[in-house]
């Protein structure tokens, strides 16, 4: 798994407060974060997570097309809402390796999916038990195995009776889903929890020493995932030409959620963006930036809405493949206007590594 995008800001503001001219104190922008978006985003996603474990229990108990339709839907109601919320890579979300049991990509050697298949042609028993799947590789207790399990190969017979144990494990994957979400969701929601060091930085917290410190983490989620977005997500199956393209490389493939995702994620930092009202912290004549980003976020959601169906055929058509194009600039010129002028602003400059990985 790639690891995660580093970022470096060497904080010239001093005392740990934003810019002077903003009468803003870091902690509030902290808190109108964590209130107005990460709690409701991860409490959405154990919603989802919830019902998906209720509908694959559903599927095993009565097997039939509607109930296989029900939780491929279901699945992909949970692929929108962790889309939104992913975008959180620190806190609770990574600690005992939750976020690669969430998602385990990309997975550029198949090892994740080659233990799916041998899970699933040796039937073995330990895969479906949730118990036993959360102590095993985290390749094999997310949303890309449960992809497999609901669209790979074979996953038809998930309609008839002649998939038991496949629906026994991909139920197994579900309620390992939502006990992951309930244990983020809750983390999240504790008074002396991480939520409560992100907004209270000082001398004698543990994380953050001080406003600074807590904002260089709110402005790094953008930062991170545009980049994550564009060179990872989008240019893994995106060429330069269409020749160089891979629609197999591209993620849930398989479920047709590919441009969900991407819509996802940019919908999460918009949403985060305004919630946290961070541009109200930039100087009276730089708050044009603050719109700017909404537009462009707004824009970049748009085009990757138009794109639906599977992605190989998408990429085929002229007019959709543009979408996917325009999605990338747009990606690009945000990182240039929040990773270079708005951190500039905020008297923070940024400097990245490259993401690297096996």
């Amino acid at each position: 798994m790639p690891k995660r995008l580093a970022l470096a800001l060497a904080l010239l503001v001093l005392n740990g407060a934003l810019p002077a001219s903003a009468a803003v104190k870091a902690s509030d922008v902290i808190q109108r974060a964590t209130d107005g978006f990460v709690r409701p985003a991860y409490a959405r996603l154990h919603d989802h997570a919830d019902s998906l474990a209720k509908i694959m229990h559903a599927l095993c108990q009565a097997p039939s097309q509607d109930n296989l339709d029900a939780a491929r839907a279901e699945f992909s109601g949970v692929v929108d809402a962790w889309s939104v919320v992913e975008i959180i890579r620190f806190g609770p979300i990574s600690e005992n390796n939750r976020l690669e049991r969430m998602l385990f990509w990309p997975d550029r050697k198949s090892i994740g999916l080659k233990q799916v298949q041998a899970a699933l042609a040796g039937k073995d028993p330990t895969a479906a038990d949730p118990a036993q799947l959360a102590t095993k590789s985290v390749a094999m207790q997310g949303l890309g195995a449960l992809e497999f399990v609901l669209h790979g190969d074979g996953a038809d017979q998930l309609a008839g009776r002649d998939a038991a144990y496949r629906c026994a494990y991909g139920a197994a994957i579900a309620g390992n889903i939502e006990a992951i979400a309930g244990e983020v969701s809750d983390a999240w929601t504790k008074p002396d929890g991480f939520a409560a060091l992100w907004a209270n930085p000082g001398p004698q917290n543990a994380l953050y020493h001080g406003g600074t410190e807590a904002v260089t983490e709110l402005v790094g989620v953008f930062i991170n995932e545009l980049k994550m977005v564009r060179d990872v997500r989008l240019k893994g199956f995106l060429g330069a030409k269409p020749e160089a393209d891979k629609p197999k490389q591209a993620i849930y493939w398989r479920s047709q959620n590919t441009a969900r995702s991407l819509t996802g994620n940019l919908a999460g930092m918009d949403a985060l963006f305004q919630a946290s009202q961070l541009g109200d912290a930039l100087p009276p004549d730089a708050r044009w930036m603050a719109e700017s980003v909404h537009i462009q976020l707004t824009n970049g959601i748009e085009a990757a809405k138009a794109i639906r169906g599977p992605i190989d055929k998408a990429l085929a058509d002229p007019a959709l493949r543009r979408k996917l194009d325009y999605f990338s600039l747009v990606t690009s010129s945000l990182t240039t206007l929040i990773g270079t002028r708005l951190t500039a602003e905020f008297g923070l400059t940024a400097g990245f590594s490259s993401l690297d990985g096996d």
